[in-house]
């Protein structure tokens, strides 16, 4: 349902800051350090887009792109970096990258970028889960209807619901659903969650949020 992204970047204060406002923002965000940590991601996961970081441990993203153009790969990439000639700007094009930004950049700046890429290359088509019982979801609004009427959620409830969709007959722990509903600045709340599972039961129905008593909780599709 979320939207993959890889993000190559060597900085570890940046990746993380990058990566927190992306899933922020409701995109999965699978974080490598070096380019050789990136490519076990592109072999492992189906990404949606790259965020790719030039000045990087074992190969540049430039060649890394490169490399990956060759062997089929059409995924969209963006160039992250701190490079600013224009020889490297047409260097990063012709690697074969879909766009580039200058670091330091704007966080908000990044995300249109990366939506502007995603809407060119999987069209901005509205999707939605079917839910039964007239409802519907939609990941790409956090948006819960019914009959087509909006269902209004809280934000944590939200994140609850699409983190709880994306993982449809598994088990997800309480580990991970604090981890996703709470900063790190937070005090997660047993109680607030119990609130929150009785609100989305009440919507989707009490069979299909499953406890496992002591671990976590699980979607069960209709």
């Amino acid at each position: 349902m979320q939207r993959k992204i890889l993000l190559l970047e060597d900085d570890l204060q940046l990746n993380d800051t990058i990566k927190q406002f992306l899933e922020h923002h409701h995109y999965t965000v699978l974080p490598s350090y070096d380019s050789h940590q990136a490519r076990d991601i592109l072999y492992e996961t189906d990404i949606d887009l790259m965020l790719l970081d030039i000045k990087v441990p074992h190969q540049s993203g430039f060649d890394l792109l490169s490399q990956l153009r060759k062997e089929g790969s059409d995924t969209p990439a963006i160039f992250i970096t701190s490079l600013h000639g224009v020889d490297d700007v047409s260097k990063g094009f012709d690697a074969g990258c879909d766009d580039y930004i200058r670091k330091p950049f704007a966080l908000k700046e990044l995300l249109v970028r990366i939506e502007a890429q995603l809407r060119k290359r999987y069209g901005s088509r509205e999707e939605y889960l079917d839910l039964g019982k007239g409802l519907h979801y939609y990941p790409k609004e956090f948006r819960l209807t019914q009959n087509g009427k909006t269902i209004p959620l809280k934000n944590k409830e939200a994140k609850l619901l699409a983190l709880l969709l994306e993982h449809p007959d598994l088990l997800v722990s309480y580990e991970k659903i604090y981890d996703t509903l709470w900063d790190f600045d937070e005090e997660p709340s047993s109680g607030s969650l119990r609130t929150y599972i009785k609100t989305l039961r009440s919507h989707l129905g009490k069979e299909h949020i499953e406890t496992v008593k002591n671990v976590g909780y699980r979607f069960v599709p209709q």
